[in-house]
């Protein structure tokens, strides 16, 4: 294991765990896209999601990239790197000249060299992808290819868990609120978590 591995090794166990220590879809997208940079040692990264559509990439986070890049416009489906929607990772070394590349000269102007763009899974579904940006031409190894993968697969699978937690801990509250107006049909009130009988007459 060369040191580039072992560094994605490590970067790989610090993220699983911070992923499973946040519980909003924004701390875990942040955290992908942060991770993904700083393990590459990369200008900047990007988790873009699918519309529903399936015809639009939203950029959902973003980090070392300027927000004029950001927001430079929508990001087609069909023309930017599709590849990567079918499931297949795609590098680009060159997204200055690349047909592939949809936004060529924002790119140049950002002092984008190489693309990596990379499928986001959730249960054999593509729901976005991770892209990776670099200053400098690049060929990506098949080591960076599996690691921005098992990470925006990771990524997935957290951001999923969030949506379902923030689902079940609705659903509490409105059971409690459920069972709170039940009991004041009967004549209690249920104040700070305690039943409180109503005063004699």
């Amino acid at each position: 294991m060369d040191e580039r591995e072992s560094r994605y090794y490590h970067s790989l166990f610090e993220i699983a765990a911070t992923l499973n220590s946040v519980r909003t879809p924004d701390e875990i997208l942040h955290g992908i896209v942060k991770s993904v940079t700083e393990a590459l040692e990369a200008k900047g990264s990007a988790l873009m999601l699918l519309t529903p559509d399936k015809s639009t990439l939203l950029h959902a986070a973003a980090y070392g990239l300027s927000d004029r890049y950001v927001r430079k416009g929508p990001v087609s489906a069909d023309k930017s790197i599709s590849k990567a929607l079918e499931g297949e990772p795609v590098a680009v070394l060159n997204a200055t000249e690349d047909d592939r590349i949809q936004y060529r000269k924002q790119a140049k102007e950002e002092g984008i060299a190489s693309i990596l763009s990379v499928p986001m899974l959730l249960r054999g579904e593509v729901i976005g992808v991770v892209r990776v940006y670099t200053a400098e031409p690049r060929h990506f190894t098949e080591a960076d290819i599996y690691f921005v993968g098992a990470v925006a697969n990771l990524g997935a699978i957290a951001l999923e868990n969030a949506r379902l937690y923030e689902s079940v801990k609705k659903d509490y509250e409105e059971l409690r609120l459920e069972l709170a107006q039940w009991t004041a049909t009967l004549g209690y009130e249920w104040m700070a978590e305690k039943p409180v009988m109503p005063a004699a007459d």
